[in-house]
């Protein structure tokens, strides 16, 4: 078995939590279930709509601008993204239009406009959506491509906590996420994308355009 992410070799056998099964990568330190526990795309999608992400929500949108202010911080006025992975109720994109920054909404099962996916833009935020990814080396690559030259890419996912045991980490037991990263994670995509990383709040990463 290799990381679905860097294809390193995983760290011996897997480990059991949560009655399912994950492996730790030696190479970037991502966990990940192993492809036999996944969730069907049937049942990923019945989990997914019964989210009531709300734009008129206050607390919603706290949450998110711990991505949507360090973001708005490093774009010109004007700049164009996408939301990858925007889920049922689109929100960020939403707080971004209204700073702005016009922004396209994707979803494989909510908005499945693939003709976006083709499309250059100044930046792509995808947030507490890493986690689901089956594929993160193809979806980092998919988005990072996306990206004009000095294009930002923002990431929102909870990241693996080491003062806390796995076995008792409440956001490994959504049966939806399937991916879990470190900030050596965060590192190693960026050093594998020619990025420079910014992590301005806790579970937030941005990576900038080179300095270079």
């Amino acid at each position: 078995m290799n990381c679905p992410l860097c294809a390193a070799p995983v760290a011996g056998p897997p480990f059991a939590a949560h009655h399912r099964h994950y492996h730790e990568c030696v190479g970037c330190g991502l966990i990940h279930v192993d492809p036999a526990d996944r969730v069907t795309q049937e049942e990923e999608l019945a989990h997914y709509q019964l989210h009531h992400n709300d734009p008129n929500d206050p607390r919603y949108r706290t949450f998110l601008n711990r991505l949507a202010l360090p973001l708005a911080a490093a774009l010109a006025p004007g700049a164009v993204g996408l939301d990858y992975g925007c889920g049922p109720g689109p929100t960020l994109s939403v707080m971004l239009r209204e700073r702005g920054y016009p922004t396209a909404e994707y979803d494989p099962f909510f908005f499945p406009d693939e003709a976006l996916l083709d499309q250059q833009y100044d930046f792509v935020t995808c947030t507490e959506t890493a986690e689901h990814f089956f594929a993160p080396s193809e979806e980092f690559t998919r988005m990072f491509g996306m990206l004009r030259p000095n294009g930002v890419l923002g990431v929102m996912t909870q990241m693996v906590r080491e003062s806390e045991p796995f076995e008792s980490w409440r956001y490994a037991r959504d049966p939806t996420h399937v991916c879990f990263y470190r900030p050596e994670t965060m590192r190693w995509i960026a050093a594998r994308f020619q990025r420079r990383l910014q992590m301005p709040e806790a579970n937030v990463a941005l990576f900038l355009p080179s300095a270079d």
